[in-house]
């Protein structure tokens, strides 16, 4: 029976985490409309908590920094929001805190909500990938959490064995990009995604620029687009194309379209590929980060790959350009092999497939439809209580 004001906090801290935590707060309210929520989030979070009749610290611009050296910049800040969302829980305990990816925050506060034995559940949603950094925090988390929901099929025995009760919810991106309507591709169309933050755009577009000039020079018939997160992200594009003089298409806000169409991507590492592997596009990895992230990152990833789509297949299905690897010569290396060979294009698309199939499309219900369930029986589970 359902608890007449639960009161739920949500915290996530990127836009990414906005998305999927605001899919998961409608299909709570959907199966159980007195649900009020509060917490940290993005636009969409805090307008959905709005009408739940809670409230919502809209902190995604400020929070969803990138990069070990954007963390250190911001400590000052990280520090006070952490300190007074720690106050807030205290004061006013809800029946759980719902923690949204975000882990660099989010583990610390659940193991900090715990040593205060502030009395709440604690799950996490979409869970964090300490599995390819550092799998010796399981054991704490375990000791933290009261639920974990994957979206990876993979996590849930690693986190099951830790003694941590764990749900495969599925992907949410899978069942959201079903419903996207499949287009002819343009076999001439080459598509550039260089991120969604600006200092992904700064880092990884001059390798692609470099690329399509090189692909341009080889097969000029080639058309060449880039689509930017933003506005200003394109705006900051047109400028560096047109210091270097190459014919490239740029627009703002339709990654997923121009997905549809291209025959080939270049994609910026991240939620992106997951996107491009959803909707069939045959496409590289590409990522570039500051030296000093990815000198402590190549330290303490623990994982074959950088890509989803290879860590979930165990073997490279899509080739990744990382680094120094991440030339322009390296690039159009592969973009011409796959814009050269109809066969390498089918055969990429259908293995990218045979991955996604294995998130949990193709269901009656959505990941977060079942996140939400998962989240409400383990809130009335007779006789439990939190840690």
């Amino acid at each position: 029976m359902s608890t007449p004001g639960r009161h739920l906090a949500i915290i996530a801290g990127e836009a990414s985490g906005d998305t999927h935590g605001v899919a998961l707060m409608r299909s709570l309210r959907e199966q159980d409309p007195a649900i009020r929520f509060t917490g940290k989030g993005g636009p969409k979070m805090t307008s959905e908590a709005l009408a739940s009749g809670g409230t919502m610290d809209n902190w995604i611009a400020e929070a969803g920094v990138l990069g070990l050296w954007d963390v250190l910049r911001h400590y000052g800040y990280f520090k006070k929001k952490f300190a007074s969302l720690l106050e807030e829980l205290g004061a006013n305990p809800p029946e759980a805190v719902i923690l949204v990816d975000y882990p660099g925050f989010n583990v610390r506060l659940a193991k900090a909500i715990r040593k205060r034995k502030i009395p709440t559940r604690v799950i996490y949603y979409i869970s964090p990938q300490v599995w390819a950094w550092n799998r010796r925090r399981i054991p704490e988390m375990a000791r933290a959490l009261d639920l974990v929901i994957c979206i990876f099929p993979f996590e849930q025995e690693i986190y099951e064995s830790s003694g941590l009760p764990t749900v495969f919810a599925g992907h949410p991106m899978v069942g959201e990009l079903e419903a996207v309507p499949t287009t002819h591709r343009d076999a001439t169309l080459l598509g550039l995604f260089p991120g969604s933050r600006e200092r992904e755009v700064r880092k990884i577009f001059p390798a692609m620029l470099g690329a399509a000039k090189l692909v341009l020079k080889s097969r000029p018939e080639i058309r060449i687009e880039v689509a930017g997160a933003t506005p200003a992200h394109a705006e900051l594009m047109r400028s560096m194309i047109s210091e270097e003089q190459v014919n490239i298409t740029v627009t703002s806000g339709n990654s997923k379209e121009l997905m549809r169409r291209a025959a080939v991507g270049l994609v910026c590492s991240g939620t992106a590929t997951l996107e491009a592997a959803c909707l069939g596009l045959p496409y590289a990895l590409v990522y570039k980060v500051a030296t000093l992230t990815y000198e402590v990152g190549i330290r303490v990833i623990r994982v074959p790959y950088l890509g989803i789509v290879n860590i979930l297949a165990n073997r490279s299905v899509i080739r990744e350009f990382i680094q120094h690897g991440a030339t322009p010569a390296a690039l159009a290396d592969e973009a011409l092999r796959l814009l050269n060979s109809t066969e390498a294009r089918e055969r990429l698309s259908a293995d990218l497939a045979s991955v996604v199939t294995s998130l949990g499309g193709r269901s009656d219900r959505s990941a977060s439809e079942r996140a939400a369930g998962a989240v409400l029986e383990c809130l009335e589970k007779s006789g439990k209580q939190p840690h």
